[in-house]
C-alpha cells in the first residue's frame, strides 16, 4: 500500500493512503539508520507501507521530486520543510508586520533554490495605508514574472484567486509568523478552524501559532503543507554557480556577460551589471543577489 505522509511527530507518522484512509504508522527499523537530507521522513514524502495486525509500518520512502529546504536554526544542517510540493506561496503582510523587498527576495530564493516555482501573496491589504506599500511590490514582482496576489483574510479580497490556486494539487504557505497564513486558510476553508494569534505587543513580531508541520486537506480537494512561521530565511544547498539562477530576471542578461561563469560582482563587460545600470534590473534585487551570494560563499567556506 502506498500513501503520503501528512504529519510527523514523536516517531509516529500520519499517512494518507491511496484509498483515502488515514492511518498512524511507525518507521521500519532499517529506515531509522538511513541518512536522508533534512529528516528521514517529512511531510509530503511518498511512502510504501505494510499492515501487520492492526498496525502499519513504513517500509520505504520514494525519491523526492522536490524539497523545500532551508538552513536549520543551528546553521549546521538542512531543514526540509516539506517534500513533493507543486507550488510554494510566499506570504508577507502589507502592514503589521510590514513587508520589505529584502525579505520577499529571500523567500523567493528559498522557493527557486528548492526547484519549486514560487508565487507571492501580500496579505492584510485591507489595513489603512496597505495599498501604498503593496502596489510597488506587486509591480516589481509581476514585472519579473511572478504571480502576485494581494489579499485580505478579513475582507475576502483576492481570496477567490488564492483558493483556485490552492485547490489545484499540493502547495504550501511560507512566511514569517504574524503575516496571517492560518487566517488565510481559515477564510478559504472555515471548517479548518486553525489556531491564529495576534502580533506580539513587544516588537510587533508574530507568535508561532502553527507549532508542527502537517499537510491539511482542503474541502475543495487541494492539499496545503502548513508549517511554522520563521523569521530567519537561511539558505542551504545552493552553490555559487546556482545563485544567479534564483533571480529569473538575470537570465537574458547573463547571455551578454563576457566571461562564462561570471559572478556579476566585479568582472568587466557583465550583462547583469549593465542591466542594473540601465535600470532594467532594480537596485534592490541586485543588492539581494549580492547578499545571498555572500551568504552562500561564507557558508561554503565554513563547511
Amino acid at each position: 500500500m502506498r500513501g503520503v505522509v501528512d504529519e510527523t511527530g514523536g516517531g509516529s507518522y500520519r499517512v494518507r493512503l491511496e484509498d483515502g484512509r488515514e492511518v498512524e504508522a511507525s518507521l521500519r527499523g532499517r529506515l531509522k539508520l538511513e541518512e536522508r537530507r533534512g529528516g528521514k521522513v517529512v511531510i509530503g514524502d511518498r511512502v510504501s507501507l505494510d499492515q501487520v495486525g492492526e498496525g502499519w509500518t513504513i517500509e520505504s520512502v520514494e525519491q523526492r521530486k522536490t524539497e523545500l529546504v532551508r538552513r536549520s536554526r543551528n546553521r549546521r544542517a538542512p531543514k526540509v520543510l516539506a517534500a513533493n510540493l507543486d507550488r510554494a506561496f510566499m506570504v508577507v503582510a502589507a502592514r503589521h508586520p510590514q513587508a520589505n523587498p529584502e525579505l520577499v527576495d529571500r523567500l523567493l530564493v528559498l522557493g527557486e533554490s528548492s526547484g519549486i516555482r514560487p508565487a507571492l501573496v501580500i496579505n492584510k491589504i485591507d489595513l489603512p495605508g496597505a495599498r501604498d506599500i503593496a502596489e510597488p511590490l506587486e509591480d516589481l514582482y509581476q514585472s519579473i514574472g511572478y504571480l502576485v496576489l494581494c489579499v485580505s483574510a478579513v475582507s475576502g479580497e483576492g481570496l477567490d484567486l488564492l483558493q483556485e490556486e490552492l485547490c489545484a494539487g499540493s502547495s504550501t504557505l511560507i512566511g514569517p509568523s504574524g503575516v496571517g497564513k492560518s487566517s488565510l486558510l481559515n477564510a478559504i476553508d472555515p471548517e479548518l478552524e486553525l489556531r491564529t494569534g495576534e502580533l506580539s505587543r513587544k516588537g510587533g513580531t508574530g507568535r508561532h501559532t502553527t507549532v508542527s508541520a502537517r499537510i491539511i486537506s482542503l474541502s475543495c480537494g487541494g492539499f496545503v503543507a502548513d508549517t511554522p512561521g520563521f523569521g530567519d530565511v537561511g539558505f542551504w544547498g545552493i552553490t555559487l554557480s546556482e545563485i544567479d539562477h534564483c533571480f529569473p530576471e538575470f537570465a537574458e542578461h547573463m547571455l551578454r556577460c563576457r566571461f562564462r561563469g561570471c559572478s556579476h560582482v566585479s568582472e568587466p563587460d557583465c550583462g547583469v551589471q549593465a542591466a542594473v545600470g540601465e535600470g532594467v534590473i532594480t537596485a534592490t534585487r541586485f543588492s539581494s543577489y549580492l547578499k545571498a551570494r555572500s551568504e552562500v560563499a561564507d557558508h561554503s567556506l565554513s563547511r
